[in-house]
């Protein structure tokens, strides 16, 4: 099956967006295929507000209507408490709010951007899609995540390189209770090195100091730049450290 045929048989469809390089592809195919498309966004403070800015900013550039749907995971027990399936009661939680108010709309069916390259068996938030009955056209239509990338770039989308991003939560180690102090914190920190003009990196919590992780291309550039990323960290952690074994990016972590 191609996307084309799978928005043939579906030509009414409510896009969980995030503004990744996945659903933008997605939303992008969908808005030339599709007879009724809208964009549906979870505003939480597990996602930092530069992704929400850059998801609303596409979906303009697509020309394709949004919703933000404001929702508080941390008073979701489930997702709060940050165990090994955080995930799933996450998805849970929030693809639950977006069927209910697509449905409102008048939208049969809900997708999301899971691609052919995603390991289910990895993923407990893929359980709670299959539990909703949200599909994901990608996956089914074999499309991997380069597949995406390439498609992506030939069709002009601005982030086809964009690095996966994993939500705010994955930062805290698993097992250890989310705050809305502790996203706070990482959100600040993560901001301050992007805007030193550093991608593609993790800061992790480890009790109240930050855990660096850069790719092998910025992790020198990190090193050399030390006491500049420690002043700009300044005030958020009692301690930072730099990870000096090179990161290798993956969309879940």
């Amino acid at each position: 099956m191609t996307l084309q045929e799978f928005f043939m048989e579906n030509p009414e469809v409510a896009l969980a967006f995030s503004g990744g390089v996945d659903s933008s592809y997605l939303l992008y195919e969908a808005k030339k295929h599709c007879k009724r498309v809208r964009a549906y966004t979870a505003r939480t403070a597990f996602v930092p507000a530069f992704e929400l800015e850059e998801a609303e900013k596409l979906a303009k550039e697509l020309g394709v209507p949004m919703t933000f749907l404001d929702l508080d995971l941390l008073g979701v027990p489930g997702a709060a408490a940050n165990g090994p399936d955080r995930c799933y009661h996450c998805k849970t939680a929030v693809f639950t709010a977006i069927k209910e108010k697509a449905s409102e709309d008048g939208f049969p069916l809900v997708i999301d951007g899971t691609n052919a390259s995603d390991d289910a068996s990895d993923r407990p938030g893929m359980k709670a899609l299959q539990e909703l009955g949200v599909r994901s056209p990608l996956r089914e239509c074999g499309i991997t995540k380069a597949q995406v990338r390439k498609a992506s770039r030939e069709a002009g989308l601005t982030n086809w390189d964009k690095p996966a991003y994993a939500c705010l939560a994955t930062r805290i180690p698993t097992g250890t209770p989310i705050t809305k102090d502790a996203l706070e914190r990482v959100e600040r920190g993560e901001k301050a090195l992007f805007d030193m003009g550093y991608a593609d990196f993790r800061l992790r919590l480890m009790g109240s100091c930050a855990r660096l992780q850069f790719n092998s291309a910025q992790l020198e550039r990190a090193f050399a730049e030390r006491e500049s990323i420690v002043t700009a960290l300044d005030g958020l952690f009692e301690g930072v450290t730099l990870d000096l074994k090179p990161r290798i990016s993956s969309p879940e972590a």
